[in-house]
């Protein structure tokens, strides 16, 4: 089992930038697919930005593409989503996703908030 903790958050203006971070613990961090979902109010959950175990394959979200780059430190067992250009669209809770074997485990989120 693996615990996530995200940190990062906060209160941004439009074109501005944050960087989340997700930090694991356990020894098996390299074993787990990552990702960033988000959640805003009254919408599903969705996946913003994935990532391998080796770093190697990114996937992104057409909302978030040009604009957001998640990448790992397995050395840190810590997962990150650099977030440029935000937009108020962007405003939700962003939730850290570890996965291994069709099993999924989350952390407790990170507010986002981007308004003038």
């Amino acid at each position: 089992q693996v615990q996530l903790v995200e940190s990062g958050g906060g209160l941004v203006q439009p074109g501005g930038s944050l960087r989340l971070s997700c930090a694991a613990s356990g020894s098996l961090f390299r074993l787990y697919s990552m990702g960033w979902y988000r959640q805003a109010p009254g919408k599903q959950r969705e996946l913003v930005a994935s990532i391998s175990t080796g770093g190697g394959i990114t996937n992104y979200a057409d909302s978030v593409k040009g604009r957001f780059t998640i990448s790992r430190d397995n050395a840190k067992s810590t997962v990150y989503l650099q977030m440029n250009s935000l937009k108020p669209e962007d405003t939700a809770v962003y939730y850290c996703n570890a996965a291994i074997s069709q099993v999924h485990y989350w952390g407790q989120g990170t507010q986002v908030t981007v308004s003038a």
